[in-house]
């Protein structure tokens, strides 16, 4: 684990524990080919993104949404349609280019679902309409759908149309009216030669392709045609378009901005986009002057009937009577009659008019298509108010279907304010009809008192007043539908939108917002190095073995006697075979070391080495039969007691069977000189343990051993005992009472931290004295938490020594000598 126990003066833990940072430095220093391999990597994924991803560019354009009134026929009989300011007309714009029916126009326009492609280095590329012909394709007939069909050069007149199919059935839409359906094709591979113009008539491709005239056609030169579906197109760019104020402008000004791979479509997208929202603002700009003249040109039929059977009715009634003269006064009152009549006339317009919109208010919906008031000289201030107010609503209610589901609260909100608004102009068209009637009945008392007066006439003067009367209304009636017909036309012509396009969008170069090449290498600069942190970092966590002699001086008070390096061998006899290797130099260093500690003590006779372990494969066996070599290659007559009874090693390194041995000796079957061999090495005699008993433990605890190392101190100057590992059986503790000193194996990378805790507790308890610990597999750069920083005070590691004391590199291949360069490194 990457935390260690403090420890009082007395050796005691003290329960704290605190992260070794410096551990973890140095865990990082030495993984630094690991860190350096994920920046490596990082960039290398960098800039394939960077290489393989499409350019994105976001380009923009700027429009101002002006509030004017719209003024129909004259100053005294405008009404005004407005959007509510130029705020509330803003927000409907923003609305209204979101709309589904909106893009589904610009898309129509642009013919955005059919693709011209490339064949790039990574993938097809969109050259828009760069292609060197055009593809004039046949709504009314399906197009395959997502599957480029390949236009092959041939020459200055002709193509060929080349695809391969894998199955038998595409998908196809006409565009016409975006129906999708499955249609047959043949799988394979499928060519066929066409000429430009020509008309193509294939179940995945209708139309005419046409070479552009002013292009370069190349011949072999290869292009695709895609198609996609309608409904994913608009969709895209109804989502993808943004709209809003333009920033330190403004409030009426707003900004287009649309992103994409190609800038020329996006150029196209943005223009087509204005231009039809100016041309649909027009139009709703225009609705009352349109409903209006349709409304004075219906009226203008029946008037001109009117005026034509009046006309034919004077002209007969002329050729069948002479032409006489009138009196003064019968002029007056006739001129007074006609006046009544016109008036007439006017107020029951005025009053067909009020019936059939209290008529169309209670019966129809749609509220958009109402004619203006004024068409018919209706000047009632609340009247004109109401319509507008109507209108206006119910143009924002159509516009707003587009863009929310019905039963929304808007709409509720919106109808509620439309039923109170109809509610209002319904009393007051009830009271100017009650207006209306009373006037037309004081006019019809009028006419009546004049035409009293002329009663006395004679027959056909009376009739020809009364001929020349309806005429002249007819004629005034005709006059004034057409003067108000030829204001409204003047006005709907004159007028213009109030969607106007400040800066139209333009590729003057630039624009590019992805892949931000500089971001991915920094994101990957960070990653590259923060992943392998946040690795070694859980690692050292979780990691509780010893790696170097520091962390072992933090966890234990027990002594460090020496350090052995790793060196691969063909077996455990390093010293005697290689005698000037740093390893056998390592075990000279413990030697002298321990003379100190067996000096202090000055106890009379052999002295006894006790080499033990946590658990197996720490390199017990291997410090024990090298330890007992040093010391016999000394001078010293040597013993090597191989006491690890349950698992026994040391005999094959000698070249002797494990028949016979101590547990033969202490169960009594053998003498000593029987189990005990002299070695090929000088001074140095090894006892093997022999074959495993059923109890390893009492055979250890029996006077039988006690006398026998008793013996063995009188005949030996040095008795090395190889015992069972310390952490896994009691075994060891058994022997401790024999030693002089005890080496205690650390295997860096190895040993776990928790076994030095076992070690203390024993020692703290007295149960193992004159205990020293040795790190086995020691490497010099990576002692000491991987080992750039201080160094321990022993140093006899692995490549500390000069080349001197190393047996030769010699018949080794320049190969080999690279690659333990490269593993030093």
């Amino acid at each position: 684990m990457a935390y260690n126990e403090e420890h009082d003066a007395d050796g005691s833990e003290t329960g704290r524990v605190s992260f070794d940072f410096r551990g973890y430095l140095f865990k990082i220093l030495n993984l630094w080919k690991f860190v350096l391999l994920s920046i490596v990597f990082s960039l290398a994924v960098a800039y394939y993104i960077n290489v393989r991803k499409q350019n994105v560019y976001k380009l923009d354009s700027l429009i101002s949404v002006e509030s004017e009134q719209n003024p129909f026929f004259t100053a005294n009989t405008s009404i005004s349609f407005n959007w509510g300011g130029v705020s509330g007309k803003v927000g409907k714009i923003i609305t209204a280019i979101r709309t589904r029916t909106h893009n589904e126009k610009v898309v129509d326009s642009l013919q955005s679902y059919m693709e011209y492609l490339v064949e790039g280095t990574y993938r097809k590329e969109d050259i828009y309409k760069n292609a060197p012909f055009d593809f004039r394709l046949d709504k009314s007939k399906p197009q395959v759908l997502g599957y480029p069909i390949g236009i092959r050069i041939l020459n200055a007149t002709e193509f060929e149309v080349f695809t391969e199919f894998e199955g038998d059935r595409r998908a196809a839409q006409t565009y016409a009216n975006q129906t999708v359906k499955q249609v047959t094709v043949a799988t394979g591979v499928f060519k066929k030669t066409f000429k430009s113009g020509a008309l193509i008539e294939l179940p995945f491709l209708n139309g005419r392709l046409v070479f552009k005239p002013a292009a370069t056609l190349k011949p072999q030169s290869e292009y695709y045609i895609n198609f996609l579906n309608f409904d994913a197109i608009v969709n895209r760019y109804q989502n993808s378009i943004i709209i809003g104020p333009a920033p330190q402008a403004a409030s009426s000004i707003l900004r287009l901005q649309l992103a994409g791979t190609n800038k020329a479509k996006i150029v196209a997208y943005l223009n087509a986009t204005s231009a039809i929202l100016s041309r649909s603002e027009l139009e709703r700009k225009n609705l009352y002057a349109t409903n209006t003249i349709k409304f004075i040109d219906s009226s203008l039929a029946a008037v001109n009937t009117n005026l034509k059977d009046f006309s034919d009715e004077m002209n007969a009634f002329r050729r069948e009577n002479k032409v006489f003269d009138v009196s003064e006064e019968i002029i007056q009152i006739s001129e007074q009659l006609r006046g009544y009549d016109v008036t007439k006339e006017q107020e029951n317009a005025k009053l067909s008019y009020l019936d059939n919109l209290e008529n169309y208010l209670n019966t129809k919906t749609n509220y958009t298509e109402i004619a203006a008031p004024t068409s018919v000289g209706i000047q009632e201030g609340n009247i004109l108010s109401s319509v507008s107010k109507i209108v206006t609503l119910a143009a924002e209610r159509q516009n707003l279907e587009y863009t929310t589901k019905e039963g929304s609260g808007l709409f509720k909100e919106l109808d509620r304010r439309i039923d109170a608004e109809k509610n209002v102009l319904l009393e007051t068209i009830s009271a100017t009809t009650k207006t209306i009637g009373i006037q037309l009945t004081t006019i019809s008392r009028n006419i009546a008192n004049l035409e009293a007066k002329l009663s006395g006439l004679p027959e056909d003067q009376q009739e020809y007043l009364k001929i020349q009367r309806k005429l002249d209304i007819s004629q005034e009636a005709y006059d004034i539908y057409m003067v108000k017909r030829s204001e409204a036309a003047i006005v709907k012509a004159a007028n213009i939108s109030d969607i106007n396009v400040i800066d139209e969008a333009k590729d003057i170069g630039g624009g590019r917002i992805g892949p931000n090449k500089s971001l991915n290498y920094m994101m990957a600069l960070m990653l590259g190095f923060f992943i392998p942190m946040f690795l070694i970092f859980a690692l050292f966590l979780l990691d509780n073995t010893i790696h170097g002699s520091d962390e072992v001086e933090q966890l234990s008070k027990i002594p460090i006697l020496g350090l052995i390096g790793k060196y691969n061998y063909k077996n455990n006899l390093v010293v005697f075979e290689k005698p000037k290797s740093a390893v056998a130099e390592s075990f000279r260093s413990i030697r002298s070391s321990l003379q100190f500690l067996y000096k202090r003590q000055a106890k009379p006779g052999g002295k006894t080495l006790m080499i033990t372990s946590s658990v197996s494969g720490e390199g017990k066996t291997f410090c024990s039969i090298n330890m007992a070599t040093v010391y016999a290659l000394s001078g010293k007559k040597t013993i090597l007691l191989g006491l690890d009874l349950r698992k026994p090693k040391i005999f094959g390194d000698f070249n002797i069977t494990n028949n016979k041995g101590i547990v033969n000796y202490l169960i009594g079957e053998s003498t000593f000189d029987e189990v005990k061999y002299s070695s090929h090495i000088d001074n140095l005699d090894v006892v093997s343990s022999g074959p495993v008993p059923p109890n390893p433990s009492e055979l250890l605890m029996s006077d039988q051993l006690h006398m026998l190392i008793a013996q063995l101190r009188q005949d030996y100057d040095m008795i090395v005992l190889d015992t069972p590992p310390l952490g896994l059986v009691t075994d060891a503790l058994e022997l401790t009472q024999y030693a002089d000193a005890t080496i205690f194996i650390v295997r860096l990378d190895y040993t776990k931290k928790g076994m030095l805790a076992l070690i203390n507790a024993k020692h703290r308890a007295g149960e193992v004295k004159n205990i020293s610990f040795v790190m086995n597999f020691y490497k010099h750069k990576t002692n000491h938490n991987y080992g750039y920083g201080y160094g321990y005070g022993y140093g006899y590691g692995y490549g500390v020594y000069g080349n001197a004391y190393h047996e030769q590199d010699g018949g080794k291949t320049v190969w080999a000598r690279f690659k333990r360069l490269l593993k030093r490194l």
